[in-house]
């Protein structure tokens, strides 16, 4: 299952605490093997729920089974951009 760092989780709990949010989504774009990230006030029927340290995150079923080994880490580059990146779990 996905897990998140420190920094994810951080990042993803202030981002999910705006008004009408309550978790963030990962979703596989379709044809390619590229994944969509929005804030959502909910998970959709089928979506695999992940809650680590109070972070809520939400994935479609083909972004689920991609993320199983991964870790999801973020951060904030020098412009100020929000960029999340995928690494293999450690016991992987």
């Amino acid at each position: 299952m996905l897990t998140l760092t420190d920094n994810a989780t951080t990042i993803v709990k202030s981002l999910t605490a705006q008004p009408g949010t309550n978790g963030l989504r990962i979703s596989s774009d379709g044809a390619s093997e590229g994944l969509a990230v929005a804030t959502v006030d909910e998970p959709r029927t089928e979506d695999q729920v992940v809650e680590q340290d109070g972070a809520t995150v939400y994935l479609d079923e083909s972004a689920s089974q991609q993320l199983t080994d991964k870790v999801l880490d973020a951060g904030v580059d020098s412009a100020g951009n929000l960029q999340f990146s995928l690494d293999l779990q450690a016991n992987q």
